[in-house]
C-alpha cells in the first residue's frame, strides 16, 4: 500500500492547476448529484456523500455552494458519466479515464487526440479495467494501526488493508464503506485532517517505464489532465513523476 499512496499522492500534487482541476471535478460531481435528486444534502444521500468527500479534500465552501446553486437554478448543464481505457507506448502501461461529459463525441475526439500525440492506443471497454480494483482510499497522518483497525471493525467497515509508512497511514475499504470509514475515523480523531479521501481504482500490478516510453506516458497523462471532461485518471506506472 505504500506504493499505492506514493503513486496516488504524486498524481494529486497540490499545485494551483491541480487544485483548480480538483475543484472543477467536485463541482461537476455535486451538480450531477444535486440535479439527480433534491439539491439539499439533508434530503439527498448521494449529494451529501459527495459534499463530505469534497470537504475532506479541502474543496472550498463557495465551490460547493455554487454547484448546488446551479442545480437549484435549473441550469441547462447536464453531464453523464463515461469511462475509457487505453495503453501507453509499448503496451505495458495502462490507463483508465473517468469523465463527466455533455457531449460524448467531443470527449472521445479530445481523448483520441491525447492518445495519438503520445503514441498510445485507446482500448475497448474491459481491456484494462479487469486488472484494477475499485476501492475507497483514505490517507492521513496517523501511526497506530491496531487502534485504527479496531475502530473500523467496530464500525462494521469492510476493511481491505492498512499500512503505515513514515507516519503516513493509508487505508483501503470497500467503496460503499468509504463514508462509514470516514465517520468512524472522525469519531476516533475529532480534529482529523485527511490527505486523501476518495473512490479510486488501484491496479493489481505496477510497472516501471524507461526512456521514450516513460516520456510518452508522462505526456499522455499531462494531456489528459488538460481535458475539461476528464474527472479522474488512473494508471499502473509507479515511476510516472520521475524526473
Amino acid at each position: 500500500m505504500g506504493r499505492h499512496f506514493e503513486v496516488r499522492a504524486a498524481s494529486m500534487a497540490k499545485t494551483a492547476a491541480a487544485k483548480a482541476k480538483l475543484y472543477s471535478r467536485y463541482g461537476k460531481e455535486i451538480l450531477v448529484a444535486a440535479k439527480n435528486g433534491v439539491p439539499d444534502p439533508d434530503m439527498n444521500a448521494a449529494l451529501k456523500k459527495v459534499i463530505e468527500r469534497a470537504k475532506a479534500n479541502q474543496v472550498p465552501a463557495d465551490v460547493i455552494k455554487r454547484a448546488i446553486d446551479k442545480a437549484k437554478g435549473g441550469t441547462g448543464e447536464n453531464y453523464s458519466p463515461a469511462s475509457y481505457e487505453g495503453f501507453g507506448s509499448g503496451g505495458a502501461a495502462t490507463v483508465i479515464i473517468d469523465c463527466l461529459t455533455d457531449n460524448t463525441n467531443r470527449t472521445i475526439a479530445d481523448l483520441r487526440a491525447c492518445f495519438n500525440k503520445s503514441h498510445a492506443k485507446m482500448g475497448v471497454s474491459g481491456s484494462v479495467s479487469f486488472n484494477y480494483e475499485k476501492v475507497g482510499f483514505i490517507s492521513l497522518k496517523y501511526e497506530d494501526e491496531e487502534t485504527m483497525m479496531e475502530s473500523l471493525i467496530m464500525a462494521e467497515v469492510d476493511l481491505k488493508d492498512i499500512e503505515t509508512e513514515e507516519g503516513q497511514m493509508t487505508i483501503t475499504v470497500e467503496p460503499s464503506d468509504l463514508n462509514k470509514a470516514k465517520e468512524a475515523i472522525e469519531a476516533m480523531i475529532p480534529d482529523v485532517s485527511f490527505d486523501a479521501l476518495e473512490l479510486t481504482m488501484l491496479p493489481n500490478e505496477y510497472v516501471e517505464l524507461e526512456g521514450e516510453d516513460l516520456e510518452l506516458f508522462q505526456r499522455l497523462i499531462r494531456l489528459l489532465d488538460d481535458v475539461d471532461d476528464v474527472q479522474n485518471v488512473y494508471h499502473n506506472v509507479s515511476n510516472l513523476n520521475q524526473e
